[in-house]
């Protein structure tokens, strides 16, 4: 977006850094009067999909707030204001992966303290694994199963097809795709941004109320770029139901389970400590996702659904424990922090909640024994 378009959106308090790497130019927001750039540690926010930085700014406020903490965070490509590249499904989440590793050097950052959300947070999880002496701690909010999202069934996720049917960008809504591509604002529209940013963003009625926020977060949303090289990505068929499964490129099949699979976390010899914070009215990522064609086929919104045994919902969040329990048990420490009547964004619906779950998170030494709610 245009430098004055982006300034318009920034909080009080909030200034925006183009930051060139050997792979892209990316936009990083951090405090007014402070440099991203330099040694030691830094807290580095990755946001979630159809989304921005812009999502994090009163997080990285409040944590600026308390003099202890370096706040950062990135706008991904095909995303806000970073330089909007392609993205080559084939290889999950590792172009952004490594998008954050060359931030990272560029910045001449030690280690980072990584905050991911949603889609952001199966990023951070590849990070940790590419380069886990660089991570200090790992906080996840809300975040994608780590065996993708869609296809997948029961605690370890099991693939339900060899060839990834339910997942990818054929799972999209086509009429919130035209919204998003259109440029769309208005509040009549059931799959409109700010229709979907009230009902399944976050729990109905738990936004901020101040109105300029929601405008903000819009933006934001509206920030993603569309098509085959992004949101939702190449689509392709597949035999079995739902008759969709992941292509090549784009965003949704760079979680497809058969190229993006981070639960050999658990066997990383150097395991730094992980803060999970979840709502527990949270509709997308969920056992009972409405985003999870198999769910919805269950309930008769995608005709031909072969059946509990033949197709299970994907169980999100039980997937996402049964990884952090084998983290903990060969040496990790992990603490699941849940809010009531929180849905997909607790850093939006309860910022203050969230920031004491963060501070007390990042404020732990690593040796701390672990913590678990």
């Amino acid at each position: 977006m245009p430098d004055q378009a982006l300034a318009d959106l920034l909080l009080p308090g909030i200034a925006a850094t183009q930051v060139s790497t050997a792979r892209l130019t990316q936009s990083v927001l951090h405090p007014e009067g402070t440099d991203p750039a330099g040694p030691g540690e830094a807290v580095l926010f990755v946001h979630g999909n159809v989304s921005s930085a812009l999502f994090w700014q009163q997080a990285v406020l409040d944590l600026h707030g308390t003099g202890r903490h370096r706040a950062l965070a990135v706008d991904l490509r095909g995303y806000g204001d970073t330089e909007p590249l392609g993205i080559d499904a084939t290889r999950g989440v590792r172009d952004w992966a490594e998008d954050i590793a060359a931030l990272v050097d560029v910045l001449g950052l030690d280690r980072v303290h990584l905050v991911g959300w949603s889609m952001g947070a199966g990023v951070v999880l590849q990070y940790l694994l590419d380069a886990p002496d660089r991570v200090a701690s790992v906080a996840l909010v809300a975040p994608v199963s780590p065996f993708g999202f869609g296809g997948t069934a029961g605690p370890d996720g099991a693939l339900v097809h060899a060839d990834g049917a339910g997942s990818g960008a054929g799972a999209a809504n086509p009429d919130f795709v035209a919204s998003l591509a259109a440029g769309d604002t208005t509040s009549d529209n059931p799959a409109g941004p700010r229709a979907v940013l009230r009902a399944f963003y976050v729990a109905p009625g738990s936004l901020p109320l101040d109105p300029r926020l929601e405008d903000v977060f819009v933006a934001s949303m509206l920030s993603t770029r569309t098509g085959e090289d992004h949101y939702p990505g190449e689509t392709a068929t597949s035999g079995v139901w739902p008759g969709v499964a992941p292509g090549r490129r784009g965003v949704l099949s760079t979680m497809a389970p058969t190229v993006f699979d981070v639960s050999a976390i658990v066997d990383l010899a150097h395991k730094p400590p992980v803060l999970w914070v979840r709502g527990d009215a949270d509709q997308i990522v969920s056992d009972t996702s409405l985003f999870d064609l198999a769910h919805l086929g269950s309930l008769g919104a995608v005709p031909g659904w072969p059946g509990d045994d033949a197709f299970p919902a994907q169980p999100m969040v039980t997937q996402t424990r049964t990884v952090l329990d084998r983290y903990a048990a060969t040496g990790g420490a992990y603490r699941e922090v849940v809010l009531p009547g929180v849905g997909h964004s607790p850093h939006v619906e309860r910022p203050q909640e969230f920031a004491v779950a963060l501070l007390e998170h990042l404020d732990t030494p690593a040796d701390a024994p672990a913590n678990l709610a």
